[in-house]
């Protein structure tokens, strides 16, 4: 899962996750990596339109998200 989080930081490229809560919940959040710290990363979640941090141990699960317009997918 890190390394799915470095390339998506390294490319710019947002993406969607599956994210275990506090509370238990799963969410699914689109965001785009800011860094990588440790456990943890920061990421401007754009469900809650502000920086977040997560931890990458309750990542679920990552997908990239392409743009239809400029890549060929």
């Amino acid at each position: 899962m890190r390394e799915q989080l470095i390339k998506a930081m390294r490319c710019k490229q947002l993406v969607s996750m599956m994210y275990v809560a506090k509370d238990g919940s799963i969410t699914k959040r689109r965001v785009k990596v800011i860094k990588i710290v440790g456990d943890s990363f920061q990421a401007f979640c754009f469900t809650r339109h502000a920086k977040r941090t997560f931890l990458i141990s309750n990542v679920l699960a990552v997908i990239p998200l392409f743009s239809k317009g400029r890549e060929v997918v």
